[in-house]
């Protein structure tokens, strides 16, 4: 199968057929064009991270910026929300598979987030057929027949948000000018040209959720990507709209500048709960005195996410913007009644407090939490689509309060086994092609993974890093438990057999024990696919 590229583009994968009705040449010009004009400005970015981390390595702490005090200060609100974005009350997210793309459409949520990035593994497969199943299910044509079942979608369905690529991943098999194109560029070009003028004439529009921005500037760079586009093909400005993922620490600190930058085009902000704690190891890494308990212990309670959940919702609804919740990230439990109960509790008391704060929605990751989710925001918001007049002043959340990270205790074996066993498994199954997966009763993605194994290696360096029996967590502990753990994965993991589950355990040990930190896991992970 043979494509007509742009000039200086080069595709490196394979062309399957099909493939060519979504690689057109009208798709990848844009691709072009916009690689062109915004790629230098995405380095730029990706060098200030760099150079953000090596400030908070060497013992900065982020505040709230003096030179946009103005904005903060400012009597300004985002354009109006559309019609079809007014009612968000539960959004269920999933990766772009087939089966998974129709049971989401047709899960009773107001809204389907479709992942190309943290529950999805970006083999070009993946990114070339959940475009084609995009499209295919804007045009309502998408069905699958398996296992003597035909699935297709109902009448009703949830309205489509697509979440693109970060910035900081590459799409490795397309180059421009001898370079690789941005992951989320290529992602939003593609999903534009084929489905844009489609989703307006069906009476909703292109609508995105931005991930792992760290910074206004970052926003910036995507308003003026949105603009470009616009132009180029004869929409009007403001008809993209885009839900930015609170989930960094350093993005908490501007989410009234990252509402302004793309307040033409701003369809709200989410807190964006499991990337942002890993974000918080992440960020201070080498502070030897920070140390966070064993991840289930760490909740939406604790002090320095409290804080953050509040401040996003004040922020939002300040600027007439949706405030939607994080991801309940349990899932039915079928075969036992008492744990199931348990897990349903926690999604119940989760969804509970969002809406009695004032949250317009909040994220489920499974069909069967969507209408426990619903009855909770029913509770509150009644027949309303949402209480974005439920204004906060009464919230006054302060640079030390978003810094509060507790609890620092206690930490367990069971929790670090739980860390490696969670890690090798998801690891595995993301090498495998699968990037959302139910282990331990829970849905996991890469903003789980990411938890899981960055604790481990703050844990061995930590002073606090002790477990509750009085033994410190070392590097050699780690390496003895790995192989244990590893053994369990394979007993419970689907293909346990797969050699990827055996490379999976190699990549966790070199990436929790090993002196440097990855950036994300996901990075070199990309390179063996």
């Amino acid at each position: 199968m043979t494509l007509t590229l742009p000039a200086g583009m080069e595709i490196t994968a394979e062309i399957k057929p099909g493939y060519e009705q979504i690689l057109t040449s009208e798709a990848l010009a844009l691709v072009a064009r916009l690689t062109r004009a915004f790629e230098p400005r995405r380095q730029e970015l990706l060098a200030a991270r760099v150079e953000r981390a090596r400030r908070l390595d060497a013992g900065e702490r982020p505040d709230f910026l003096p030179e946009t005090a103005q904005i903060r200060a400012g009597d300004w609100k985002i354009a109006p929300i559309p019609p079809a974005l007014a009612c968000r009350r539960v959004e269920i997210t999933g990766p772009v598979e087939r089966k998974m793309v129709i049971n989401a459409f047709n899960s009773g949520a107001d809204s389907y987030m479709t992942d190309f990035e943290d529950s999805n593994t970006p083999n070009w497969d993946n990114q070339i057929t959940g475009q084609i199943n995009m499209r295919d299910a804007v045009r309502r044509t998408i069905s699958l027949e398996q296992n003597g079942k035909v699935y297709k979608l109902n009448e009703k369905i949830a309205t489509l948000v697509v979440r693109p690529r970060g910035w900081h991943l590459d799409e490795k098999h397309v180059l421009v000018d001898g370079k690789r194109v941005s992951g989320g560029i290529f992602d939003f070009a593609l999903f534009m040209i084929h489905n844009a003028k489609e989703q307006l004439a069906r009476g909703a529009g292109p609508y995105f959720y931005l991930p792992k921005m760290e910074s206004h500037l970052e926003a910036r760079l995507w308003n003026d990507i949105f603009v470009m586009t616009q132009q180029e093909l004869g929409l009007a400005q403001g008809t993209i709209k885009a839900t930015v993922l609170i989930e960094t620490i350093l993005a908490a600190f501007e989410m009234d500048e990252i509402l302004y930058e793309l307040r033409e085009h701003s369809a709200g902000l989410n807190a964006g709960r499991w990337d942002y704690i890993f974000s918080c190891i992440k960020k201070f890494k080498l502070d030897k005195d920070f140390c966070l308990a064993d991840r289930p212990k760490v909740t939406m309670t604790s002090p320095f996410m409290r804080a953050y959940a509040l401040l996003l919702l004040k922020t939002c609804h300040k600027r007439g913007a949706p405030a939607i919740g994080g991801m309940a990230a349990l899932i039915p439990i079928k075969n036992d009644r008492e744990k199931n109960e348990i897990a349903m509790g926690g999604v119940r008391n989760d969804k509970a407090r969002d809406a009695s704060d004032g949250y317009d929605g909040g994220w489920v990751a499974h069909p069967g939490l969507v209408e426990l989710a619903m009855g909770e925001f029913k509770k509150v918001l009644g027949d309303k689509p949402n209480q974005i007049d439920k204004q906060r002043p009464d919230i006054d959340v302060t640079a030390a309060e978003l810094l509060d990270f507790k609890p620092e205790a206690p930490i367990t074996e069971a929790g670090l086994r739980y860390n490696i066993n969670v890690g090798i498994h998801y690891l595995g199954s993301w090498l495998a092609g699968n990037g959302c997966v139910p282990i331990h009763n829970l849905m996991e993605d890469a903003a789980t993974a990411e938890i899981s194994r960055s604790q481990v290696w703050q844990w061995i360096r930590s002073t606090k890093g002790v477990l509750d029996d009085g033994r410190k967590v070392t590097a050699e502990m780690v390496k003895a438990m790995i192989p244990e753990e590893l053994a369990k994965v394979k007993e419970v993991a689907p293909n346990g057999d797969n050699p990827t589950y055996a490379r999976a355990a190699v990549i966790f040990e070199e990436m929790s024990t090993s002196e440097s930190f990855a950036e994300f896991l996901t990075l070199p992970l990309y390179e063996e696919i």
